[in-house]
Order: structure tokens, then C-alpha cells, then sequence
């Protein structure tokens, strides 16, 4: 049966700024495919400054149409940025995951991943509005992996590598805020071993 791929999420998820064959999802479906496994990426509906809200009002109802049977989500950056409490953040965020999971035939054809830090980018801090960026992040991902864990679902915790950015220009776009092609790539590779075991076990 193939395997219909349909990743949500935001900047991070459409890879803002890359062309196609560097944005993450694209390299995780071929580097599956390469493995054997019979997989499509059905569309990267992603866009760059969504929130959660904007994830349930304009990304799910494509998700719904589509029916993929395997999905990933990386989300909620945006919505510490524009101030979102932690209450309404995780009312969101369960909702979302309790809604990719019904077309899905196991918790582990939906992969979660952290959000990155982004302070350590040249143009991060402008973001902060007086917060620590890096407190309040993790505490988003604290909210992420319990809201994954209620479910079984695996999460990939990218939040390490974003630290990799900080001085280093070959890691961050030219934009001076998002990650470059390298940086996609590393999280890439975090995400593929996650993603062929679940999709191989019987």
C-alpha cells in the first residue's frame, strides 16, 4: 500500500526560503524511497508565520480531504512569538494531534517534532519582545512531548541541533532568521531513522 505523506506545520515545515529538493519533507520521502518503501508526498500545505489556529483553520481541512497515512508535525513557534498562553497553546495542539491521528491506522505513522530554538540566528532576538526566547521555547517543547506522550507518539527532538546555528552562517539562511539547506539536512537525518522504523514495523 503506499505510503501517503502530508506534513503540517509552519516555516519550519515548508522550509522557507528553499527550493523544493532542500526542504526536509522532500529529502525524508526520497531518502525513504531510496530505502524501498513505496511513498509519495502528497502536498506541504506549510506556510511560513502560521500558528496553531492558523494550522486548524486552513492546514487540517486539507489534511482531512487528502487522507495521508503518514504524517509529521513541527509547530508552534509562532504562536510564543505572537504571545499565545501555554493553556490555549496546548488546547490547540491536542486537538490537532487528536485530529491527524483518525485517518492514520497507528500512532506511528505521525511523527512530532520540537520546535527549534531560533535566538541563536543573527535576527532571532528581534523576536523576544523583552522574553527569554530559549525559557520560553522549551517550554513550548515541554508542552509538545507531553501532548505526544498521552498518545504514544514519537518525537524527534530537533531543538539540539538549532543550537548548531548560533555562529554559524552556513547553518542559518540569508534571511538571518531560518535555517539553511545544511541545517534542514541535519534535521533530516534526525527524523529518518524515527520515520522508516515506524513505517516498517509490522
Amino acid at each position: 500500500m503506499k505510503i501517503r505523506y502530508l506534513p503540517l506545520g509552519d516555516s519550519y515545515t515548508i522550509c522557507e526560503g528553499m527550493p523544493e529538493q532542500d526542504r526536509w519533507p522532500n529529502i525524508l520521502t526520497e531518502h525513504l524511497k531510496e530505502k524501498g518503501l513505496d511513498i509519495e508526498l502528497v502536498a506541504n500545505p506549510a506556510v511560513t508565520g502560521w500558528t496553531t489556529q492558523d494550522l486548524i483553520d486552513k492546514e487540517l481541512p486539507l489534511y482531512r480531504e487528502e487522507r495521508p497515512n503518514f504524517s509529521t508535525l513541527l509547530i508552534g513557534v509562532n504562536d510564543w512569538v505572537q504571545g499565545v498562553s501555554t493553556d490555549d497553546f496546548r488546547k490547540n495542539l491536542a486537538y490537532i494531534m487528536d485530529e491527524m491521528l483518525k485517518p492514520l491506522s497507528s500512532p506511528e505513522r505521525l511523527i512530532v517534532v520540537t520546535i527549534p530554538d531560533f535566538s541563536v540566528t543573527p535576527e532571532g532576538p528581534q523576536y523576544s519582545r523583552g522574553r527569554n526566547i530559549t525559557e520560553g521555547l522549551k517550554a513550548f517543547n515541554e508542552i509538545v512531548k507531553e501532548e505526544a506522550e498521552k498518545r504514544e507518539l514519537d518525537v524527534v527532538d530537533i531543538f539540539p541541533s538549532s543550537l548548531n546555528m548560533k555562529g554559524k552562517a552556513e547553518l542559518v539562511h540569508t534571511d538571518g532568521l531560518h535555517p539553511s539547506a545544511i541545517e534542514y539536512a541535519n534535521w533530516e537525518e534526525l527524523i529518518l531513522p524515527v520515520a522508516y522504523s515506524n513505517l516498517t514495523a509490522k
